[in-house]
């Protein structure tokens, strides 16, 4: 079994710059982590075997959309806190933080920020508590990084809508209840739909053979003239600044998580050093050994401190999709990273189960590509930077 490195590095003393409820809160998540993911992770992983049983335990602890008013069933906790719990899932595993996320940011923040109260009530709720599982709806097989052609599509049937079209590389599909999707009306305005299990026409295939995110199930959406309640639209928002805005909200619970990755490859590569007896001394007295561990340490810090004033922003309402996109892109590149420096510090038992660098690993190279790929993340910046747009 592999063992759960729950000491994170604070280098810089950012704890100060939490308050207490914080540090309660990353204790509690740490200790669910310790006790429900981290014995079971690697069975899980190895057997591509999504636990199911996980999501109503997440609702338990508070894991699913930490940031909704409590009377919905959330834990009307602020930014820093959601970021925290972000950060706690993934050190235990991305696909686990990818379950929570998508639930939170993905399905809960837009019917609770788009939706009517009729549908935040009856909806947010169940989400809340893990009774049931959702999904967002955005990607299409030819629409990734370019999400404004998608060709799902809904008419205008009178009493109800007509949605047919297709999602794929959809998180949580294949167990969900309810799923957010995006698709265009009849002029051509992306629209946001509450579309939910048993409706006709609606299937979500699982997609198999992952190499990555083992442990979180993943697969399509297809609709095939599914007849949608009117009731079920999102009344208040239009255009693609819908979807984007839950991005902008779950690209910050992944700048933060990610760093959860980096931190437990680090913290074991720290371990095995101190361990490992080469040359009658363990290897992390050897200069390259440390080069890599202290840049190790010193990436991590760098990213602690930008999520934790990124934080701030957001708890101000002042943070921008740019920001958030500059630190996702940083948070997941330093941690793929780490991962890689980590599996040479442990040598050949780095590719093994007994150890969890090869699964994060593995992981993080789905987490370095969905919502925003890295390289869409630089030219994020590079346009906000100079004013010109790279990618139309």
């Amino acid at each position: 079994m592999a063992t759960d490195n729950s000491v994170a590095p604070d280098y810089f003393n950012i704890d100060d710059l939490l308050t207490e409820e914080h540090k309660l809160i990353r204790q509690s998540m740490r200790e669910f982590v310790k006790r429900e993911i981290s014995p079971n992770i690697e069975k899980w992983a190895q057997d591509a075997h999504f636990p199911s049983e996980i999501v109503p335990k997440f609702g338990e602890v508070g894991a699913f959309g930490p940031t909704i008013p409590t009377e919905y069933g959330g834990g009307g906790l602020d930014y820093i806190s959601y970021g925290i719990i972000m950060q706690e899932i993934e050190r235990g595993d991305s696909g686990m933080r990818s379950t929570a996320s998508v639930q939170g940011s993905l399905v809960m923040y837009p019917i609770y920020a788009y939706g009517s109260e009729e549908q935040r009530k009856k909806y947010l709720p169940k989400l809340a508590s893990g009774e049931w599982l959702g999904c967002f709806g955005l990607t299409e097989p030819d629409f990734g990084s370019n999400p404004g052609g998608m060709v799902t599509n809904i008419k205008d049937m009178g009493d109800h809508y007509l949605l047919n079209g297709s999602k794929l590389w959809i998180s949580n599909s294949p167990e969900c209840q309810v799923a957010v999707v995006w698709a265009k009306n009849e002029q051509g305005r992306i629209k946001g739909l509450i579309v939910e299990r048993g409706m006709e026409g609606f299937t979500t295939p699982e997609i198999h053979n992952k190499w990555s995110l083992r442990a979180s199930c993943t697969g399509e959406l297809v609709f095939d003239n599914v007849k949608v309640p009117k009731e079920n639209l999102l009344p208040n928002v239009d255009g693609l600044k819908g979807p984007l805005g839950c991005l902008d909200s779950a690209r910050y619970g992944i700048a933060w998580g990610a760093i959860g990755a980096a931190i437990d490859c680090y913290q074991s590569a720290l371990n095995y050093a101190k361990q490992r007896i080469q040359f009658d001394k363990p290897i992390a007295g050897f200069q390259l050994i440390q080069k890599k561990l202290a840049e190790m340490v010193t990436e991590i810090t760098k990213a602690q401190l930008m999520v934790w004033q990124l934080g701030v922003l957001k708890n101000e309402g002042k943070a921008t999709t740019q920001q958030i996109s500059m630190a996702k892109r940083n948070s997941v590149d330093m941690a793929l990273h780490i991962a890689r420096e980590a599996r040479q510090i442990h040598g050949g038992m780095g590719i093994t189960g007994e150890y969890p660098i090869m699964r994060h690993m593995m992981n993080l190279e789905s987490v370095i590509t969905y919502e925003g790929t890295h390289d869409i993340h630089l030219l994020i910046t590079g346009a906000d930077i100079t004013g010109i747009q790279a990618f139309k």
